[in-house]
């Protein structure tokens, strides 16, 4: 399965639109993270936990995004992207959506 953010896939030619395809998943913080979080706030820098919360969250989208394509028959998704938003307080969802197709060379 090709996975692309662009509007084609190079060297092969779009024969058929299946529609848009979309994976999602809701994350919360976590009490030993939350905490170690604001202690980071005083002296500042990079977040690890989370920044490694948010990098499954971003793969276990993409790969349900993947596998509803796949589902529809498709050979690639394109157009692919990404969104954050804000559930509830301390949960957060990443969506991964793009446009499923069928591709030949």
């Amino acid at each position: 399965m090709i996975i692309t953010n662009t509007e084609q896939v190079a060297n092969y030619q779009i024969t058929q639109s299946l529609g848009l395809v979309t994976g999602n998943v809701v994350r919360s913080k976590h009490v030993g993270r939350d905490i170690m979080a604001g202690l980071k706030t005083i002296v500042g820098g990079e977040i690890r936990g989370y920044t490694e919360m948010m990098t499954d969250a971003r793969s276990v989208a993409q790969a349900r995004m993947t596998e509803e394509a796949q589902r529809l028959g498709a050979d690639a998704v394109i157009n692919v992207r990404f969104t954050t938003s804000a559930v509830a307080a301390g949960m957060s969802e990443i969506l991964a959506y793009g446009t499923a197709v069928k591709i030949s060379r």
